[in-house]
């Protein structure tokens, strides 16, 4: 998505809080604790189902998925809406250090957190 389409997406999403008067309740407190709940019922649909499995969905569970990451991508905008973030450019920054953080030729094919990489 551009960052166009995101600010377009930013303001429907502000008219539409504030045409019902739910901008009140967009405090950054509220829709951090409404993005976590969103993101626990991503993890629902893939609790107790092997890697094979969450990689394989019925058409049916993936709708659902879907609509729960929707929830989620909704909340994680009006959240950085009401915090003047903006996400595009925060991603770029975060992949820009990780890239850093990350070498490739220390960081592929392990997990290892960045602080556990040899120097």
């Amino acid at each position: 998505m551009s960052s166009e389409g995101i600010n377009e997406l930013k303001l429907r999403l502000r008219d539409f809080a504030e045409a019902r008067d739910w901008d009140q309740f967009h405090s950054p407190k509220n829709l951090s604790m409404a993005l976590s709940a969103e993101v626990a019922e991503i993890v629902e649909h893939f609790q107790w189902l092997t890697e094979e499995q969450s990689k394989t969905l019925p058409k049916v569970k993936l709708k659902e998925v879907e609509t729960e990451l929707a929830d989620t991508f909704i909340y994680l905008v009006r959240l950085a809406d009401k915090l003047d973030i903006d996400l595009l450019k925060a991603a770029e920054d975060k992949i820009t250090g990780n890239e850093q953080r990350y070498p490739v030729d220390k960081a592929k094919g392990n997990a290892k957190k960045y602080t556990e990489l040899d120097g």
